[in-house]
Parts: C-alpha cells; sequence; structure tokens
C-alpha cells in the first residue's frame, strides 16, 4: 500500500546514477542525469541531497560522466568535474523524408554478440542490460550496415514527446553514417527528428548541417576522473 501511494504521489525532485561494469571486472564508469528538481521547490537544498547520495553511489568508479546545461557548467567545474566537449541537439523536419537505402538491414538480422562487440568500441563499458531492450522497444526502429561480412555500423530511431530521436548512430565512416541517417529518418513518424551531436566531431556536425538541421540546445559533457578515449 506504501509503495502504491509513492506510485501517485507528485515527484519532488530526481536523479539517476547508473554503474557500469567494465566486462564483468568491477565498476569502470559511472554517469549521472535525470537531474531535475521541480521549480516550485527549489532552493530547499532537496537536490543537493540527491546529488550527493548519487555521487555516493559512484565513489569507487575511476570516471563518471554528466550532461550539463550551460548554465550550470561552472557549478560541475567546483566539484571536480572537467568540461570535455559541448554538444548540440539539432533538429529538422525530417521525420518519413526519403527512401531506405539498400545498404541497410534491420538490426535484428545481425547476432546480438556482434552488436554487442561493435557498441563496446564506442562507448566506455559493456552496456548489455540496456542495449538489449533498447533495440526492440516499441516504436524503436534499429538498422544496421554489414560490409565485407562484418558489422559496419548500426543506429536507432525513437519516437519522443515530439517527434523522433535518432541514438546512438555510430558508425567506421562518414559514408556509413550518412547512410544510416537516411534510413532512420526514413523510418520516423512524419515530424521534426533530433539528433545530438559531439561537437568534437566533424563529420557529426557536418552531417547534421548539411541536411539543414537547426540548433536548439547545447549541452556540455563533463568527467571526473579520466575522459574516456
Amino acid at each position: 500500500a506504501n509503495a502504491c501511494a509513492w506510485c501517485t504521489r507528485p515527484r519532488a525532485a530526481t536523479i539517476s546514477a547508473v554503474r557500469y561494469e567494465a566486462d564483468g571486472q568491477g565498476p569502470d564508469f559511472g554517469f549521472i542525469g535525470l537531474y531535475i528538481v521541480r521549480k516550485e521547490l527549489r532552493g530547499r537544498g532537496l537536490g543537493l541531497r540527491l546529488w550527493n547520495e548519487a555521487l555516493a553511489s559512484l565513489d569507487d568508479v575511476p570516471t563518471i560522466g554528466l550532461d550539463s546545461v550551460v548554465a550550470q557548467l561552472d557549478t560541475y567545474v567546483q566539484v571536480g568535474f572537467a568540461l570535455a566537449r559541448r554538444s548540440v541537439r539539432y533538429e529538422g523536419p525530417l521525420g518519413g523524408v526519403g527512401e531506405m537505402p539498400a545498404d541497410l538491414h534491420p538490426l535484428a538480422q545481425t547476432p546480438f554478440a556482434e552488436v554487442l562487440a561493435y557498441d563496446r568500441r564506442c562507448f566506455p563499458a559493456r552496456r548489455e542490460a540496456f542495449l538489449q531492450p533498447w533495440l526492440s522497444l516499441p516504436g524503436h526502429v534499429a538498422l544496421g550496415v554489414t560490409r565485407s561480412g562484418r558489422l559496419a555500423g548500426f543506429g536507432v530511431v525513437r519516437p519522443c514527446g515530439v517527434g523522433s530521436k535518432i541514438g546512438p548512430l555510430f558508425a567506421d565512416d562518414d559514408a556509413t553514417a550518412l547512410s544510416l541517417f537516411h534510413g532512420l529518418c526514413a523510418s520516423a513518424a512524419k515530424g521534426p527528428v533530433f539528433y545530438d551531436v559531439p561537437m568534437n566531431h566533424a563529420g557529426a556536425v557536418r552531417l547534421a548541417e548539411s541536411h539543414n538541421m537547426r540548433p536548439m540546445f547545447e549541452t556540455g559533457r563533463l568527467y571526473r576522473g579520466p575522459a574516456p578515449e
């Protein structure tokens, strides 16, 4: 009964702290997100209490990442985080536009072990428990490209409250990324498509800007501890 009452109670504040195990060898990477306090309840210390609990739960993790709105970057720097790069969310009316490139296939046709291995090249920890459901949730479309008998890239597009969002989009090269981008946009519902771009990745920036997408939101990626390569 108490749990049911809690589920129906309006939330005051939230935060998430995710621990990633380094290929079964113990915690190697952590990420803090979903950190928000209802506007009318700010200034009462609720957020700070949550922040301290989240950080304490990752105390033994050598590298912790988070994304911050631009206005709060200095706040995180003051507590030991360092800015690694800017990220910009681009938007364009690309949902349902274009045709499916011939070199793409449903990612489910690729053995999951191969997809997981490719993801591990692009993300600083093994995340099997997240990746497997992410690729098959209702409304999610996951596409892959195979070249010379091996996976050369994959991507996912999913519905949002408004429009659709691409993520992740991993590829060996610009041509593969372009093909995946076109396939994901064609698979999305008609309407806006959002695409988060690390601004230190020139190919990703070109991909967004060459499709006339416009910047609409910016964050900074910060790390405490050694930044992942």
